[in-house]
């Protein structure tokens, strides 16, 4: 067997271990239904699909909003601590919707923080009846749009950032004023940009779990959760994923038609780069306000509700081990990123030296598993593995495998790969796409073997790739709940599903340490990040 051999089957066989729970997921939308879901179809089914519609129309006019018009002001205009906004309003990724969700309800509930304040700085009164209930189907709206709206924010910036100065020039001598400047020129030129963020923003609107479940909101994915778990009905809830699916896939569908037909990252020649507008004295108080507003709202706001919940309860500091929790995520964050690096990096070179189209069209489907919400990633993966573990039972009369699979850490780390495989996959292929085929040509003619040419010329050159990856992989792993929570062995808790089993034991002010911690681990990874993803060669 030739080295080729090794690297090709290898790469199909690891291809097809991703591939598989996908195809759990579309066939079991032919499975055969209980009772239980012909009466959740002629109940509160249509309930579902209206809710999570409903979230989604919003967040959608939210996310664009937020994410072009912050976008704009710190790429066009230069105005106090504009430089400081472009890279921190992207912390919002570093709060996920279900610890917003924590904040809104801590913030605004009865005798809250929002009632402290008032009665701190006006006296004792009865604020309830004025302080505003934000909950149900407005919270989580407002939840999931301000901890997805950087989706937008960075894909926009980056877009406008690419915007020939030529165009804007073009539109002043024709006498376009800014506003009509910016409606008929600049919007129409990001539109694959805001369209492209906009389809991330659906897929992971549609996908939320925490979020939607804390406010008590009935959508798809609760619906999901409710069936395998209160119901112990796991082909109601592979029929619910189907009909999420459908919908995911059309938004995923969208993205990458809008990435495919998107220009704005390769300047054309004679661009010129944008100058930016000085905005001094009230000029600049808009832009100035409206930049603060989203930075606080966004990440200030959620950040200082759970520093007042740690400090007005220091007792839930003793009793949580935070040390333990530490370590069980970091774990999880470290062998997650680092087995999907290196397995990409696999795939990718094995494509690349077998130039087969079977590969190539088995690792693209593949990758379609970013698309799948973790949800029914859970789902699908316990269904194909309790189904693998029967028929080899019955079969073969060998013992059970689930616990191998479910319930376990290798388990986890196995969905986590096939969830995240798409992010570094996609990544690394676009980096080994700038190497020249004649360069392994080249080491070829010099005697360097295949797997020689890989480790010495391909790994340095995609050193600084794969650290980035690493990052954004880290940070998806670090966040992500409903796998977590479906697949993690026992009495096993990181800070998101730790955050979540206090909070929905009411229990927010001890809910308010692990997610501290989350937030903080996450905001130092995107930090370590945007330096890459702003700067102006990216």
């Amino acid at each position: 067997m030739t080295k080729y051999n090794i690297w090709f089957f290898s790469s199909i066989i690891i291809a097809s271990i991703v591939a598989l729970p996908i195809i759990t997921v579309f066939f079991s939308f032919f499975s055969e239904t209980s009772n239980y879901f012909v009466i959740l179809k002629n109940t509160f089914l249509y309930e579902y699909i209206l809710n999570s519609f409903t979230i989604l129309i919003f967040v959608i006019l939210i996310t664009f909003i937020l994410g072009v018009v912050s976008a704009y002001f710190v790429s066009f205009y230069d105005f106090p601590l504009s430089n400081f906004f472009s890279w921190a309003l992207i912390l919002a990724f570093a709060v996920p919707g279900y610890i917003y969700a924590f904040s809104i309800i801590a913030f605004f509930e009865n005798f809250g923080t929002a009632y402290s304040l008032m009665t701190y700085f006006f006296g004792e009164s009865n604020y309830n009846t004025v302080i505003p209930k934000i909950d149900g189907i407005i919270g989580s709206i407002l939840a999931i749009s301000f901890s997805l709206f950087p989706y937008v924010y960075v894909l926009t910036r980056a877009s406008f950032f690419y915007q020939s100065s030529n165009y804007i020039e073009v539109g002043k001598n024709l006498g376009l004023s800014e506003q009509e400047t910016f409606f008929k020129i600049i919007l129409p030129l990001a539109r694959p940009a805001i369209v492209a963020g906009l389809a991330l923003v659906s897929m992971e609107c549609l996908s939320d779990f925490g979020t939607v479940s804390f406010f008590s909101v009935n959508t798809l994915t609760t619906g999901i959760y409710n069936s395998w778990l209160s119901f112990d009905d796991l082909n109601s809830a592979n029929q619910i994923s189907s009909i999420l699916l459908i919908f995911i896939l059309v938004m995923f569908s969208i993205e990458i038609y809008s990435r495919r037909e998107a220009k704005y990252h390769q300047p054309a020649r004679g661009f010129k780069p944008i100058s930016k507008i000085s905005l001094t004295g009230t000029k600049c108080i808009l832009p100035l306000i409206i930049c603060s507003l989203v930075f606080f709202i966004s990440f200030l706001f959620p950040v200082s509700q759970m520093i007042y919940w740690t400090v007005k309860f220091p007792k839930y500091i003793q009793d949580i081990n935070i040390i333990k929790i530490n370590l069980n995520t970091l774990t999880l964050v470290g062998l997650a990123s680092l087995i999907i690096v290196l397995v990409s990096l696999f795939i990718n070179y094995g494509s690349r030296v077998s130039k087969s189209k079977i590969l190539s069209y088995l690792t693209n489907f593949s990758v379609s598993g970013y698309a799948i919400p973790g949800i029914i990633l859970a789902v699908a993966f316990i269904t194909f593995f309790s189904n693998m573990s029967d028929f080899f039972s019955e079969i073969f009369n060998l013992p059970s495998t689930k616990s191998i699979f479910i319930g376990s850490i290798f388990g986890l780390l196995l969905a986590y790969f096939i969830r995240f495989f798409s992010l570094s996959f996609n990544g690394i292929k676009s980096s080994y796409e700038k190497i020249n085929n004649s360069i392994d040509e080249s080491a070829y003619l010099l005697g360097y073997s295949k797997t020689k040419t890989f480790l010495k010329i391909h790994v340095p050159y995609l050193k600084t790739s794969m650290v980035l990856i690493i990052l954004l992989i880290s940070l998806e792993v670090i966040k992500e709940l409903p796998m977590t929570m479906i697949l993690r062995p026992f009495n096993f808790e990181t800070f998101a599903t730790q955050a979540y089993v206090y909070a929905s034991q009411d229990l927010l002010e001890a809910a308010a340490l692990p997610s501290l911690f989350l937030i903080f681990w996450s905001s130092l990874l995107i930090l370590l990040s945007s330096r890459y993803i702003l700067s102006k060669k990216n």
